[in-house]
């Protein structure tokens, strides 16, 4: 098994790259590890024959199973370095059909895991979601492709940060241990259904609990009115909570 690290830093040894050292660090023995930082190569569309180490690193990433993209988070969202990286690898990553939809290439079913960073404080990235986007680029892609999340790591803070606080440390160390072992095809799928049956059970039981109280106002009992409310409530519901759901979606702190 191997895991490739995907650096888009400007910075070899910054807050970015110390966080992904730190999940390679902690891999379990006999797993290979390698680390590619994109400012050391020459990366054009596929078109470009010239200087493009384009081919050389689409070979990096075929040989791996797990890759770790790492990158800082710039005005909101994916820097340039990782996002160039990506654009010049969509030949690679989807086949695209006549009319232009995509379906995933020859990198289905690999895995990935996410890390970014941010200078805003802790609390900002906590209620702001400025590295939101970041996490979003990279997901887009990965999905069109075909590779399955792992999972994300954040350091918001870094404004004048040198070492790595000791709570992301021990994220990255378990990490490391989790992306060790090589994952199933698709991990999610159970976890998926569990969470929406939770979701499902919970909605039902306060719609219920509010019709309970629109009975003690109204004394209207009849199928229709009972049908009526709960489809209206249930719904009202279960789109506050898919749109909370969604908006805390992404690791912020």
């Amino acid at each position: 098994m191997k895991v490739l690290g995907i650096l888009g830093s400007q910075a070899r040894h910054g807050i970015t790259g110390q966080l992904l050292q730190t999940v390679l660090d902690n891999v379990a023995p006999g797993v290979e590890t390698e680390t590619i930082f994109l400012e050391d190569y020459q990366i054009h569309p596929v078109a470009v024959q010239e200087h493009n180490d384009l081919a050389f690193l689409v070979k990096k990433l075929v040989e791996s199973d797990v890759w770790i993209w790492a990158a800082p988070t710039y005005w909101r969202t994916i820097n340039g370095i990782l996002k160039k990286f990506l654009d010049c690898l969509r030949p690679e990553l989807v086949y695209t059909k006549a009319n232009g939809d995509t379906i995933p290439g020859q990198f289905k079913n690999k895995h990935y895991l996410s890390i970014t960073d941010c200078y805003v404080s802790s609390f900002e990235n906590f209620v702001a979601g400025i590295t939101d986007e970041t996490f979003k680029a990279i997901d887009r892609v990965m999905t069109a492709a075909g590779v399955i999340r792992i999972g994300e790591i954040v350091c918001p803070g870094t404004l004048h940060l040198q070492q790595l606080p000791a709570s992301k440390v021990k994220l990255c160390q378990r990490y490391g241990q989790k992306i060790s072992h090589r994952p199933r095809k698709d991990d999610s799928t159970l976890k998926r259904y569990l969470q929406l049956f939770c979701m499902i059970a919970l909605m039902s039981f306060l719609t219920m609990v509010i019709q309970q109280g629109l009975h003690s106002l109204w004394s209207i009992s009849n199928f229709w009115f009972n049908y009526g409310s709960f489809v209206i409530i249930f719904c009202a519901l279960l789109f506050a909570l898919l749109h909370f759901v969604t908006f805390w979606k992404h690791r912020r702190r």
